[in-house]
């Protein structure tokens, strides 16, 4: 029997974390501070320098950096090779040149203030990366991912995101530096360590990963593809971590290796539940070692420094946007969005304390000035829209209205099987824009031959919907089998996605309706034209006049869309309340006689059919 005082010891910490995080995030949420400051201001309030209710981040320290190592997982996943193409001229004019000089000026007065020349290069290139959950919640909220300053914005939060990686890596390196460098075969054995890591990693991501979730796939479990998933990424973390690299750097070669997988967007939506408890678990931990007290001995000093750290970046941001092609509405809009500091400070400032390039209250300052930005960061925002608004001249559409490039004709079909193969054919030959979902490996090789855009997922999952781009998506054609799945993707579309146009397959006449109720815009039933088209060419064939055969057919496809409408309506061919098939075949021409049985047994059959209608068409 478990110990009672044991077991309570152990869950304690954990509820006191999750109460903390589900008042603080949905009140910071309403305040529009987002969940970052929610977790870090929860994180501060039960932690020693507050309530005292957790005693240290200690004990939650090294669990809660799992967090970081799925969230640079993700960025891997999302930064396609293609997708970092195609926006490389801003990534570099402005990602690049915006951490250079934001870098190099706040690393300057550190440095003048007494910091040593390593950690204050460390923290002022920390303190020029831009919070990504922050801003893109910012661009989420006026609509403007999309938007032109919104794509620049974008560009930018990728540069850094790229340039996470280089600088949570040369952390030890500087350090190894500062100590005389050590004899020089053990560091030409590091080295060479780190080269075979990389190799291992890139290795197993070119040629083994992709096979080996083939096989996961196969097998149906869908527990196995999120174990599998975190196989490889604490895997590939722990490898580098062996090696003397980071454990991010790890996680992030893994997800850039798995970009173009078509296993991408399960991977993804299979990793991000993990991601956002340990990102929260991270967050509040870094909450829990901000000392107050600290705080509020140095508050005029930490007060003036977020204030300057805010109005730099946001008028070099202004600057560079202005100097390649925004205007200036879009340019203080895109520099409102990249004002706060970043969630890779709170992993930066602590590994250079570790490592010595920054003493733990220059990292406790450094750290506490982080999270200021982040909270002010919103507000700031708040009023340079303001700004934007007032500076735009008229006749120029407000900055979030800028039409989309590339989504004018994009389509999200759901299911490659026979149906689907058929349908996208006339998508194929009109040259639409594309992106298919499936969750059988088959049919996933069989769409790669189309030359679409094809994702490994289970598309009644709102998440994989989300990743694979229906939030952008004009039209989303359900061509799954079962019809049960296929109601659900259309629930959760008219939900979650209203401005996407829903066209569902039907499996049969009742599935017709029951899209219908369900809002869908126009449906499909699988074997409908199919079957016309079948009996006109019968009746061609007996009457021997293919003009009569083709308007009898039509006249038939009428008299059924007709009671179709009546049967939605709740008329007399409407489905019955209880006690007998929702919907039965009824002829939709007045037969000329009655039905003839031919055998015994089709005798009996017709007789119990005839008695069961002249009991239903009998006056009550």
């Amino acid at each position: 029997m478990p110990d009672p005082s044991h077991t309570g010891s152990f869950l304690l910490p954990i509820l006191i974390f999750l109460a903390a995080a589900v008042v603080a995030v949905p009140l910071f949420r309403v305040l529009g501070m987002g969940a970052v400051i929610g977790y870090l201001a929860a994180g501060v309030v039960i932690g020693p320098h507050a309530l005292g209710l957790i005693g240290g981040a200690e004990s939650t320290i090294h669990v809660a950096e799992l967090g970081v190592v799925l969230l640079l997982f993700i960025i891997g996943l999302e930064l396609n090779p293609s997708r970092a193409l195609a926006l490389r001229k801003d990534m570099m004019a402005l990602g690049l040149t915006q951490m250079v000089i934001c870098s190099a000026i706040i690393g300057g007065v550190l440095w003048l203030a007494g910091v040593d020349t390593r950690g204050a290069a460390l923290a002022g290139i920390a303190l020029s990366f831009s919070g990504t959950a922050i801003a893109l919640q910012i661009l989420e909220e006026r609509g403007a991912v999309n938007s032109a300053y919104g794509r620049r914005s974008f560009a930018v939060l990728i540069a850094q995101d790229i340039l996470v990686v280089p600088v949570l890596a040369i952390v030890p390196l500087l350090a190894t530096g500062g100590s005389g460098g050590g004899d020089w075969r053990q560091n030409l054995l590091a080295f060479g360590g780190i080269i075979a890591a990389f190799a291992a990693v890139i290795f197993a991501g070119r040629f083994a990963i992709n096979p080996f979730f083939g096989l996961l796939a196969r097998s149906g479990a869908r527990e196995v593809m999120t174990a599998g998933a975190l196989l490889v990424v604490l895997g590939a973390a722990v490898l580098m971590n062996y090696a003397g690299m980071s454990m991010a750097l790890g996680a992030f070669l893994a997800g850039l290796l798995l970009s173009e997988s078509h296993f991408r967007h399960q991977l993804e939506a299979d990793i991000e539940p993990f991601r956002g408890m340990l990102m929260g678990l991270f967050f509040m931990s870094v909450g829990i070692a901000i000392d107050l007290g600290l705080i509020a001995s140095n508050a005029l000093l930490l007060a003036g420094a977020a204030i300057c750290v805010l109005a730099l970046k946001a008028l070099v941001v202004f600057g560079l946007m202005r100097s390649t092609g925004s205007t200036q509405c879009e340019s203080i809009a895109g520099a409102s969005t990249l004002t706060s500091a970043g969630e890779f400070s709170f992993v930066v400032f602590p590994l250079a304390a570790g490592a010595a390039l920054l003493t733990p209250p220059q990292a406790a300052i450094l750290t506490a000035l982080a999270a200021l930005t982040m909270v002010a960061g919103p507000i700031a925002a708040g009023a340079l829209e303001k700004l934007a608004m007032g500076v735009r001249k008229q006749g120029e559409p407000p900055p979030s209205e800028t039409p989309p490039e590339g989504l004018t004709g994009a389509a999200l079909v759901v299911g490659f099987g026979r149906f689907g193969q058929i349908a996208v054919q006339v998508l194929l030959a009109g040259r639409a824009d594309v992106t298919v979902i499936d969750h059988d490996v088959q049919r996933i090789r069989n769409a790669s031959r189309f030359g679409f855009k094809v994702y490994y997922g289970d598309g009644t999952r709102l998440d994989v919907l989300r990743a694979a781009g229906a939030a952008h998506a004009r039209v989303i054609a359900v061509c799954v089998d079962k019809a049960e799945e296929a109601n659900k993707i259309v629930a959760l579309c008219k939900a979650e996605f209203p401005l996407a146009e829903i066209h569902a397959r039907a499996y049969d006449r009742i599935h017709a309706l029951e899209l219908i109720r369900l809002g869908v815009d126009s449906f499909t039933r699988e074997t409908f034209d199919a079957a016309l088209l079948f009996g006109r060419d019968i009746l061609g064939k007996l009457s021997g006049d293919a003009d009569a055969a083709a308007e009898i057919t039509a006249d038939v496809r009428q008299r059924d869309f007709d009671r179709l409408a009546i049967q939605q309506a709740g008329g007399v061919y409407a489905p019955a309340a209880s006690g007998e098939p929702a919907v039965r075949p009824e002829p939709l021409t007045a037969p000329t006689r009655r039905a003839q049985a031919l055998n015994e047994e089709a005798r009996d059959i017709v007789q119990q059919e005839e008695n069961a209608s002249a009991r239903t068409d009998a006056p009550r």
